[in-house]
């Protein structure tokens, strides 16, 4: 195997078969998937301390409980530390949210920051686009692990974190999650329906008395800059069927991408928005930050549908073409990435 990139395209040469896979916006992730509804979450023109933070969320970012659930002090508006560092288009400019791990903190009892910003639709959201750009301190320590924002839907506000399992009717979460050295995965509580799970390796390792580590170490985060992270759900529909998706882009790239997934076993699970939840753990002291440490955020944006999955999983035609003489084309793709669309002979 081969690869070449460019601006615009990361390009493998795959035996007789290449195969270039492009970079696309949140706004074309958007407009593939029919995502119509969107909202920008505001941010303040100037810094603002803790007690000031949190009066500007409550009224801003729609919070699902009316507050911070956990640790509001931890969370300030301040000068962007690395303003010139930019993902893909982007040009963000003015206060970002720092998040703040006290040194020795683990699990969100003691450090970092958890609460949910509602989407409010005029109907139950089915589909959901997240995206925001994310940036660690310089030199982040990662220790073993923590957990970064993501999404999370259903009628229970709580549950779906911290080892209570999901019923399939309650709730499901979606969050990021970093590990050791920065490897990055999805960390889901879904129920694990039709999921071949394992321990220790592969797409799904699975924890009974946690949430299931989705295609750990398809990427990893850096340090000292900012990246954008974008996440994709389609609930399963009907809920019966396991046809659920979800998929994550990195700095615009595609680098997660599962299908057949039963995230809801009920038609009372909706998507109801960003579930800000990010810190180090892991519940116990083995995942504490050594040291005093931030993340920080910006440009956090939501598309939603009312539609859910119908089981056809490769909207994004156009970000993967290809050409082949000999050989089984779709099989080199799945190689790359079992879900993703093969367009011949362009």
């Amino acid at each position: 195997m081969r690869t070449t990139s460019n601006s615009n395209a990361l390009c493998v040469y795959l035996i007789s078969t290449f195969v270039c896979v492009y970079a696309q916006s949140p706004q074309a992730i958007a407009s593939a998937y029919s995502l119509s509804i969107s909202t920008s979450l505001p941010f303040p023109t100037s810094t603002l301390s803790s007690s000031d933070t949190n009066a500007f969320l409550v009224p801003n970012w729609e919070l699902g409980k009316g507050r911070v659930e956990d640790d509001p002090n931890d969370l300030s508006f301040v000068s962007d530390p690395f303003a010139n560092s930019h993902p893909p288009d982007s040009d963000a400019t003015g206060p970002v949210l720092q998040v703040d791990y006290p040194a020795n903190s683990f699990s969100h009892a003691t450090g970092g920051a958890q609460f949910t910003s509602l989407f409010n639709g005029t109907q139950p959201f089915h589909s959901m686009l997240l995206s925001y750009e994310i940036a660690f301190d310089q030199n982040f320590d990662f220790v073993k692990g923590g957990k970064l924002p993501g999404l999370r839907g259903g009628p229970q506000p709580d549950g779906c974190s911290g080892g209570t399992q999901p019923t399939g009717a309650d709730c499901f979460s979606t969050r990021l999650m970093w590990r050791t050295n920065g490897a990055a995965e999805v960390y889901a509580y879904i129920p694990p329906t039709g999921i071949t799970c394992s321990k220790s390796q592969g797409p799904f390792i699975c924890n009974s008395d946690f949430g299931i580590s989705i295609d750990r170490g398809a990427f990893s985060f850096p340090t000292g800059g900012w990246s954008r992270v974008s996440l994709v759900v389609l609930l399963n529909d009907p809920p019966s069927a396991a046809n659920g998706y979800l998929e994550v882009y990195f700095n615009d790239q595609r680098v997660i991408s599962q299908g057949n997934l039963q995230m809801r076993t009920s038609d009372v699970i909706d998507v109801k928005g960003l579930y800000f939840s990010t810190f180090f753990g892991g519940s116990d002291s083995s995942w504490a930050t050594p040291t005093d440490q931030h993340t920080y955020f910006r440009n956090i944006q939501l598309w939603g549908s009312t539609a859910a999955s119908n089981g056809s999983y490769a909207a994004m035609s156009t970000t993967v073409t290809g050409q082949g003489t000999t050989g089984s084309p779709t099989k080199a793709m799945h190689q790359i990435r079992p879900s993703l669309q093969f367009a011949n002979d362009h």
